[in-house]
């Protein structure tokens, strides 16, 4: 009888031990953000979890830093406790020029921060439209560091909210083009059994700089 009440007794020491594990309060503080470029936002590829900030923290034995992901529009959210973070990019991850200035975030509450960035290029002008069965654009390419070169340019179309060089259901890629004049492109969608079934159609530009893991994108804009 006392082995089977020094058990039950053991039991109930693990299940208060595990309960005073479990009674830990959950993150509840957020930070809120974007990646800018002269206060606008870049745009990014926004699906995989492709593009990714990094917060780190000082006084923990742990050293690895916490993911903050970049949505496509150039937002990023975190949910996090109170306490003072340090927010850089990601190394090498990302449209833009690899430099890995720390901003420091002291969160309580909320907290709002921008993490301005210097792409390679950026896009201006951009005009997406539908008609009949035919996607044109027309945009504009500036070239923002002088030694960077063009891998290609694409015109990407998806059937769902996200689109990138990943999620799409059709694509026109362009080559050789050129920064700083205004370039068109078209894209036929006919038999393509998406727009055949009257989904609702979504674009963006993309312009990927040679050597560079991600793209820049313009903004997604609705076709129907």
């Amino acid at each position: 009888m006392s082995r089977v009440l020094n058990l039950v007794l053991l039991a109930g020491v693990l299940v208060v031990s595990s309960c005073g594990l479990d009674n830990y309060d959950a993150p509840e503080s957020k930070l809120y953000g974007r990646v800018t470029y002269n206060g606008e936002p870049v745009g990014v590829r926004g699906t995989g979890e492709a593009v990714q900030l990094q917060l780190y923290q000082d006084g923990y034995e742990l050293r690895d830093p916490i993911p903050v992901y970049v949505a496509q529009d150039g937002s990023f959210e975190a949910t996090l406790f109170n306490g003072e973070y340090k927010l850089v990019t990601r190394d090498n991850n990302g449209p833009w020029v690899n430099n890995r200035d720390t901003t420091v975030v002291n969160l309580n509450g909320t907290a709002n921060v921008n993490i301005e960035v210097t792409p390679y290029f950026t896009l201006s002008d951009v005009s997406l439209s539908l008609s009949g069965s035919q996607v044109n654009a027309s945009f504009r390419i500036n070239q923002i560091v002088d030694d960077a070169a063009i891998d290609r340019v694409m015109l990407l179309v998806s059937a769902t909210s996200f689109v990138d060089d990943v999620v799409y259901i059709s694509r026109l890629d362009l080559n050789d083009v050129e920064t700083g004049v205004n370039l068109t492109g078209s894209l036929d969608l006919s038999g393509n059994s998406n727009f055949e079934a009257g989904r609702p159609l979504v674009a963006r530009i993309g312009v990927h700089p040679a050597g560079k893991d991600q793209a820049i994108y313009s903004q997604v804009v609705r076709l129907r």
